[in-house]
């Protein structure tokens, strides 16, 4: 044993990403004392801009976008309480199919050894003990996140360190709910309000796992309150607003648990796990 705190670190490809995926587990687990480190690759400047500006339409700003974007990510990790935030700074890539994804240094461009080797840096620094990414797809085949994928898992091979390793996922029970809710609120939206589109809801319900092949269920529930205001700090992020607008409780009921595939473990942890640090306290 060492006095070296238990580290988390999660690397996530764009600011808002920490607050929807793993909010939960970085709330939950700065509250237990152990030290979170979020890693986030690009800089989110493909997002909308001021009033909603969409890339590519007049007065997009990306390099704009990407400043207002890396202040509610600070923002997100204060109410987090995140320890330590580190930026790759990558072009963001933009979503699949974009003229973004070709530019010149976009993270999609870059080359997964440079960024693999600056991520395993940071590793060596941090020696996270339980490590959190994307799965192979990225969880719905976004570029960045594919990337961010490559990276991490290339950047553990760069190293010596042998963390516990997830990759985040949703159970299908819950992505169905999820298209419910998102039918339900269709109902009730005022006319005025966008409404979602129900080709999006039922692709929502096939992604994730079957609900046996989910390795670690983590309850975050006392944390969902926290969750929700980190990704009401990214108030720029028009997809974000489904969410917030289910209302603290309701999003409570649904963002309670998060969940994960282990995939490296050397500690004999035996699964279904409720724990990320399983083994290792």
């Amino acid at each position: 044993m060492t006095d070296r705190p238990l580290t988390l670190m999660a690397v996530h490809a764009h600011p808002d990403d920490e607050a929807t995926g793993t909010g939960g587990i970085l709330a939950r687990y700065a509250a237990e004392g152990i030290r979170t480190v979020l890693v986030t690759c690009t800089d989110g400047g493909c997002g909308d801009g001021p009033g909603g500006v969409k890339p590519g339409d007049p007065g997009h700003d990306p390099a704009a976008v990407a400043l207002l974007r890396r202040q509610e990510l600070e923002e997100s990790c204060d109410v987090l309480k995140i320890s330590d935030l580190e930026m790759l700074d990558y072009a963001d890539s933009g979503m699949a199919g974009w003229p973004s994804n070709d530019a010149p240094g976009s993270f999609w461009q870059t080359p997964v050894e440079e960024g693999a080797a600056r991520l395993a840096e940071l590793m060596r620094h941090y020696r996270p003990d339980v490590v959190v990414t994307y799965d192979e797809n990225g969880f719905y085949g976004h570029p960045d996140h594919i990337q961010a994928h490559r990276i991490t898992m290339a950047a553990l091979e760069m190293t010596a360190l042998t963390p516990k390793v997830y990759w985040t996922t949703m159970p299908r029970s819950l992505m169905q709910r999820f298209g419910e809710t998102m039918r339900e609120f269709q109902e009730d939206v005022p006319e005025s309000e966008p409404e979602p589109d129900p080709a999006e809801a039922a692709a929502m319900a096939e992604i994730g796992l079957p609900d046996d092949e989910i390795t670690t269920w983590v309850d975050t529930t006392a944390f969902s309150g926290q969750k929700f205001d980190a990704l009401a700090a990214h108030a720029s992020q028009g997809e974000n607003i489904f969410f917030l607008k289910m209302g603290k409780e309701k999003f409570g009921e649904l963002m309670g648990t998060e969940t994960f595939v282990r995939v490296k473990d050397a500690t004999g942890a035996t699964v279904p796990e409720n724990d990320l640090f399983a083994g290792l306290r």
